[in-house]
């Protein structure tokens, strides 16, 4: 699949980062021990020159795994020197590319999982990543999660602030900083579970055109798309690949591996609709930022329950943060007043914004140092191979 690159290809691309941006940039007279590496570890950056092809990454025979551990160890050295003598000047040029780099290689590390996921998931044998615990060991107590309906929480109409302070790094798509007017809504508690999804599936949903998007209803049918990603039905069963290998589908966790198409038909067969990402930052801002992320080492979603034993109420915000990220009905487009920086780094992320929905919250492959409550992820509505999922929004009843 064109999104996914090799494991060596995000090793070497986010050393490259280090180089391109900062030796070449700050080290007079800075030679490349490898100059063709500056064309095969450029992911998109038009102002930094040429790239080769993304959908032929997986072609690259060389540099080997070692060879590009190799060239991570010798930039990582060169940075090392650079920095030891730097002086405070220099220092304050080069620390914001620096921490830039430092988020930039945790978005890597997220893709590292959810690509290895896929890479496995062609394998007929599937695999296994990582050996993984029965769902009944989960809870402190040894049991079972109880499934629990979610609720929808009601929210008044407001005038927020939207986008980040300013306290910390922050990428530049999550300012300029603004007012925005979020009109009275409702939120579901939790995310949607699998179990929910199915009577979805069971009701003919990918079958019926009146709950699509027509660009979803022709991809749905292009693709042949009947269920999320890495589903398979076996024996009347439904069956799903994950980093512990090829296990029945458990209806207490979050669905996930679903593209905003699917999301919104979900939304639309239950009569509900998805969040803006302004009413989801909104009911997120009193949320602690806590969850299944990738620090856990899961590598898969878990249900709510988890979390919140059954003796607790069902009227408050759970899986806000971790497990899946939510696809929210917003455009990923530009706040008032935003503009990309100059060079190569502006097109990070401004150059992206168009014909892409905005997920927030984070996922089971996230860090738990990378996310904020204003964090604006980014795919294009056909994607789903990142551990994408559901949370349902109403408008006043």
């Amino acid at each position: 699949m064109p999104d996914v690159s090799p494991t060596k290809w995000h090793l070497a691309h986010t050393t490259w980062f280090f180089e391109t941006f900062i030796l070449k940039k700050f080290v007079s007279g800075y030679h490349a021990d490898v100059p063709d590496y500056a064309y095969l570890f450029n992911s998109y950056y038009n102002a930094a020159g040429d790239m080769h092809r993304r959908d032929l990454r997986g072609l690259i025979s060389r540099p080997t795994v070692r060879e590009a551990q190799r060239y991570r160890s010798s930039i990582d050295a060169h940075i090392d020197n650079l920095l030891s003598g730097a002086d405070e000047n220099l220092i304050d040029e080069i620390e914001p590319i620096l921490i830039l780099g430092f988020h930039h290689e945790q978005q890597h590390q997220e893709l590292l999982i959810t690509d290895i996921k896929h890479v496995f998931a062609q394998n007929p044998l599937y695999p296994v990543f990582r050996e993984g615990r029965d769902a009944a060991l989960r809870r402190p107590d040894g049991a079972a999660p109880t499934r629990r309906p979610y609720q929808f929480i009601d929210f008044q109409e407001t005038t927020v602030q939207i986008g980040h302070d300013g306290d910390g790094f922050a990428y530049d798509n999550e300012g300029p900083r603004h007012r925005a007017l979020v009109s009275a809504f409702s939120l579901a508690s939790r995310s949607v579970t699998n179990g929910e999804y199915l009577q979805f599936i069971e009701d003919d949903g990918y079958g019926r055109a009146e709950f699509w998007l027509s660009l979803g209803w022709m991809t749905v049918n292009e693709q042949h798309w009947r269920a999320p990603l890495y589903w398979m039905k076996r024996d009347g069963a439904w069956w799903n690949f994950t980093l512990s290998g090829f296990r029945p589908v458990d209806k207490s966790e979050p669905v996930t591996h679903v593209s905003y198409f699917e999301a919104d038909a979900y939304a639309n067969w239950a009569g509900a609709r998805l969040p803006t990402e302004f009413e989801w930052e909104r009911a997120a801002s009193d949320c602690p930022i806590e969850g299944n992320f990738v620090e856990n080492e899961a590598f898969h979603p878990r249900p709510a329950e988890d979390r919140q034993p059954a003796s607790l109420p069902n009227s408050r915000l759970q899986q806000m943060f971790g497990d899946v990220w939510e696809w929210t009905r917003s455009a990923y487009s530009p706040y008032p007043g935003y503009r990309a920086a100059p060079g190569a780094l502006g097109e990070y992320n401004g150059k992206f914004m168009c014909n892409q929905y905005v997920l927030r919250g984070g996922s089971c492959a996230t860090s738990r140092t990378h996310i904020r409550r204003t964090y604006r992820n980014f795919f294009q509505p056909e994607k789903r191979w990142q551990f994408t999922g559901i949370r349902l929004a109403r408008d006043p009843q």
